[in-house]
């Protein structure tokens, strides 16, 4: 017999032998009914798995809201529909199918491209063997004999793969009698416990998504531990459909992607500009009282900067190309950092001067490749709301503070309620990956938590997640609709003052190093613009609306009085314009609320005469007449206090 703790401790007795799942069996017939997967002193096993004794074990299921039971209940998903394009479709050749966030996705090398129309013959496969309740199944290969199965099945792919990530000894993974992948695991026990799937969408890929590599066909799918579940995404889905900023913004004409002109870089049309010179204007106004210096740096800097800096080491595939002048490498700059430096090694710095906050709006290009390539979210070439902070390790805690009070202070302005906060650490069994000593790593990782618990911020401490340069504070907003979005971040850096043999004069009289760190608020003018775009809908808050008011004259006869009342709207600095067009008002009406205008005036002949406005707003419709001075007044309220809706 062999003894197994359970989770809350207590210990059961089970034959010599015994697997993973009878732990379950052993447990409650409730439990083994559900079980997907299991925890083996931490680690995820099939139920398959045979124990060994004086391991703790945790049955995962549906119930137990563990991530790892919904990765690994979506990575069978992709498994199972493998399965049914290789039943299907014979002769297709597989790539990678891993989980992702709320799915799945396979990739597939095939000549013919798959139709919209075979992705509901794959779904109802998928269906097919789903029901025939199909076990999957380990087996482990000694590496020479897996290389030879899988040449002689003609799946070049998956034998780059072995060569390049195989130990000697290799696991695969089997569905029913004619599927085999090569896969690490686990698995559920059987496709009977995959209930809710749904297949989105086709999109094309490059194999391990280097262009020079084979052209693949990627599917994507989404599954659920029940129909509801699955139900409430797909609708989820719908909803951000329905606010796609890519959409949106053809729409509502704020901005546009030239092909003429490259992938990935975009152009502001007129509204679009204005909206993001309000952001500008906001931004620059509270990092100045802020204690920000703005300052500006050049788009282009010599090469050998980028070599000190290390990102022409570390970072070289995600940089355009180096262009020559008078002899000279140049490089189109992919971040902001070295520029801050150089203005900081200006000149001698004492510690008078410290901290020295430099902030800029920093155009930056970077070269994305164009499968990632996303609207406003995954761009080429864009602006970030960067600034550096130099200081000493004693004014850290301090800064850190501001700058996580700054965080929240820009994403409540801009109408986000609900956050999610990470501390990205070190990880502590591989400290030869990180720039630094275990004692500075120690210190500046306690700052951060220091602050964040002073604050009272709730987070999330994420060890291994860090950069190697240093520990940072990542602050993801979650959207109207629930989506969680990583903008904001506080990066802590080791690296380049020691690079750039940065220093400041102490109150000792001797030479000190100065610590740095790295802040972006919105992460980008671009990304924060879309999700600002999908989060109201389109419909921006009246504050940040390109147009906070239409005229909207009932006949040609009351042209001359909506244009008075329009000089008197932009005498108060209003966003005004009158729809002049020979159309009935319903029509204007309808087409102001298609263009997400917060406030609609009707006059006709009753404002006309008694000098009043009828007032609609987007939302609430219909609010009656009002003198113009009443309506400025509400209006202006509305506006100074940047309310989330008019």
């Amino acid at each position: 017999m062999i003894q197994i703790t359970l989770p809350d401790s207590s210990q059961i007795q089970l034959p010599d032998g015994a697997m993973a799942g009878d732990v379950a069996r052993t447990v409650s017939p409730r439990l083994f009914e559900e079980a997907l997967v299991a925890k083996v002193d931490g680690v995820l096993r099939d139920l398959s798995y045979k124990l060994n004794g004086n391991e703790r074990v945790e049955i995962l299921t549906p119930r137990s809201k563990d991530p790892d039971a919904m990765e690994v209940y979506r990575h069978s998903t992709a498994h199972l529909l493998a399965a049914a394009v290789l039943e299907l479709f014979p002769g297709t050749k597989l790539g990678i199918g891993p989980a992702i966030d709320n799915g799945f996705f396979y990739d597939f090398q095939r000549d013919e491209p798959f139709t919209p129309e075979d992705l509901e013959k794959i779904e109802k496969k998928m269906k097919e063997l789903a029901d025939r309740d199909l076990p999957y199944g380990r087996k482990e290969f000694p590496k020479e004999e897996g290389l030879k199965m899988f040449r002689e099945m003609g799946e070049g792919m998956k034998c780059e793969l072995i060569d390049e990530k195989a130990d000697q000894v290799f696991s695969c993974y089997t569905l029913g009698d004619h599927f085999i992948d090569f896969c690490l695991g686990p698995h559920v026990p059987s496709s009977k416990k995959i209930k809710a799937f749904k297949l989105l969408s086709l999109a094309g890929a490059y194999w391990k998504g280097d262009e020079h590599k084979e052209q693949m066909q990627r599917i994507y799918g989404t599954s659920w531990f029940s129909q509801k579940d699955l139900d409430e995404h797909l609708k989820k889905l719908e909803e951000a459909k329905r606010r796609d900023h890519r959409r949106l913004g053809t729409e509502l004409d704020l901005f546009s992607i030239e092909e003429e002109a490259g992938p990935g870089l975009i152009f502001w049309h007129p509204k679009g500009g204005l909206v993001r010179k309000l952001m500008e204007d906001w931004s620059r106004e509270e990092h100045l009282q802020r204690g920000y210096h703005l300052v500006f740096t050049p788009h282009v800097m010599r090469l050998d900067l980028w070599n000190r800096s290390g990102h022409t080491n570390f970072y070289r595939e995600n940089m355009f190309g180096a262009m020559e002048v008078e002899k000279a490498e140049y490089q189109l700059k992919p971040m902001n950092c070295p520029g801050h430096i150089l203005i900081y090694k200006s000149r001698l710095r004492s510690y008078r001067d410290l901290p020295l906050r430099l902030a800029e709006l920093g155009t930056v290009y970077r070269y994305e490749r164009s499968g990632v390539l996303h609207g406003l979210l995954r761009v080429r070439g864009f602006t970030q709301d960067d600034a550096h902070i130099f200081c000493t390790m004693d004014q850290l805690e301090k800064e850190i503070e501001a700058c996580v009070d700054f965080a929240f202070a820009v994403l409540h302005t801009f109408g986000f309620e609900r956050f999610e906060v990470e501390l990205s650490a070190r990880d502590p069994a591989h400290p030869e990956h990180y720039a630094g000593t275990v004692e500075e790593w120690d210190r500046a990782e306690g700052a951060l938590r220091n602050s964040l618990k002073r604050m009272n911020v709730p987070f999330k401490y994420m060890p291994g997640e860090a950069v190697f340069y240093g520990p940072k504070i990542d602050m993801k907003l979650v959207d109207a609709i629930g989506r969680p979005w990583q903008l904001s971040t506080v990066q802590f850096d080791f690296n380049l003052p020691r690079r750039f043999d940065l220093g400041y004069v102490g109150d000792d009289g001797s030479r000190h190093q100065p610590v740095m760190v790295h802040r972006a608020l919105w992460g980008s003018v671009e990304r924060f613009f879309g999700v600002l775009i999908e989060h109201y809908a389109g419909a921006f808050p009246t504050w940040l609306a390109p147009v906070q008011v239409r005229l909207l004259p009932i006949s040609e006869r009351h042209l001359g009085y909506a244009k008075e009342v329009l000089g008197r709207l932009q005498s108060a600095k209003i966003r005004a314009e009158v729809d002049d067009r020979n159309e009935k008002v319903n029509f204007k009406i309808r087409e102001a609320q298609l263009q997400k205008v917060p406030f609609m005036l009707v006059v006709g002949d009753r404002e006309q005469s008694s000098g009043t406005v009828g007032v609609r707003n987007r939302t609430q419709g219909d609010l009656g007449p009002k003198s113009i001075d009443e309506f400025l007044a509400t209006l202006e309220q509305i506006i100074t206090s940047k309310a989330p809706s008019p």
